[in-house]
């Protein structure tokens, strides 16, 4: 009676060890198998997992990642650090200043003097050539700053213009819920007189027509930076790093060998990045947000081009802190900024904003 029982239980643990067994071989030629195919065809194996859709929030977080990666690279490459005299002319008044060549920038100098100096600087002079307040001096130079309030003050309000319409791409690229994958595509060269800074973005969207309390909303996301004190950065870069770097985006991907093809060492793409958004531009750019008092989104035109159906041109308008407006007269500048700006739709022809010389402009009778 016991034997039987035993030989009842006995014969399907045997059975359970075979297929036990036989799983094992299977799993072990399998493993074979995969190492084998993988190892034979390496290029299908890469582009597997380089066609992922990567959502919004990855997408900024792999850029910043070859961002940071690339400028810790730069860096490494002064194993020693060498000096450059820096002549400053300006208030509170002239000196010569011993700094660092390839760490220190414009904006360093200014606090050496006052840290007003360094908050209210827009842009700088190094030997006569436009210069972002936060890009590396890299030789012995003359410096000086220019402000809102100059005299001559067109190159200033253009990079104000310029570093409006990066923000707006920003505030763009976070505004939306990540069901919506958003491809900036270009701003065009500021144009100040058009009433309005502008940015051309595909936003996977067919029919957007967004309220007056929706503009609202989304022109907050760009107000607030000014807390955030957001330094703007300046970046050169091999035309392989930006193509990795904007593979997510197929407008930019496309237009970064004509924009390498027109920098100095016909291989280069300049990028700046202001807290986590990181975009192409000649520049130059203001130093920071914090200069930003005033950012409005007053109008979205959907645009016929042949690039997509659900492209639409962004428009806005702001202040520099630095200028203080009557808010009446200000709300008539948003009303004018929501006529559809005159700028070049994409797909046309180069409109871009790497074109625009950053040599200062010659005084002319007309502006």
């Amino acid at each position: 009676m016991h034997k039987q029982a035993a030989d009842i239980y006995e014969k399907p643990r045997k059975i359970l060890t075979l297929i036990d067994n036989r799983l094992s071989t299977l799993k072990m030629h399998a493993r074979k198998l995969t190492c084998l195919c993988f190892r034979n065809f390496p290029i299908a194996h890469k582009r597997f997992f380089s066609s992922r859709k990567l959502s919004n929030a990855e997408v900024r977080r792999k850029r910043n990642d070859l961002f940071e990666a690339e400028k810790q690279r730069q860096l490494s490459l002064y194993e020693r650090i060498e000096k450059v005299e820096v002549q400053y002319t300006g208030l509170p008044e002239s000196c010569t200043l011993i700094m660092n060549k390839g760490i220190s920038t414009p904006y360093n100098c200014a606090m050496h003097m006052t840290e007003h100096i360094g908050n209210q600087a827009v842009l700088a002079l190094v030997n006569g050539k436009l210069w972002d307040m936060h890009r590396p001096l890299m030789e012995d130079c003359q410096l000086s700053f220019l402000h809102f309030r100059d005299e001559d003050p067109r190159m200033v309000n253009k990079a104000f213009w310029r570093s409006c319409s990066f923000i707006l791409g920003g505030v763009l690229e976070t505004a939306f819920k990540e069901e919506f994958y958003i491809q900036l595509c270009s701003f065009p060269k500021p144009d100040v007189r058009s009433g309005s800074f502008v940015y051309d973005v595909d936003l996977d969207m067919s029919d957007w027509s967004p309220s007056s309390v929706e503009l609202r909303c989304i022109s907050q996301i760009g107000s607030r930076l000014k807390e955030k004190d957001c330094k703007f950065e300046r970046l050169d870069m091999t035309i392989e790093k930006a193509e990795e770097m904007f593979t997510d985006n197929k407008y930019k991907l496309q237009q970064i060998p004509s924009i390498a093809s027109k920098s100095e060492s016909l291989n280069h793409v300049t990028v700046y990045r202001a807290g986590e958004h990181i975009d192409i531009s000649r520049g130059p750019m203001i130093s920071t947000t914090a200069l930003l008092n005033r950012f409005d989104i007053s109008a979205v035109h959907k645009l016929d081009t042949s690039l997509s159906n659900t492209m639409y041109r962004v428009q806005g308008i702001g202040m520099p802190t630095q200028l203080q407006l009557h808010y009446w007269t200000y709300e008539q500048l948003v009303n004018r900024s929501k006529k559809l700006n005159p700028a070049l739709i994409p797909g046309t022809e180069t409109h871009t904003d790497i074109l625009e010389s950053t040599e200062p402009a010659k005084q002319q009778a007309v502006d």
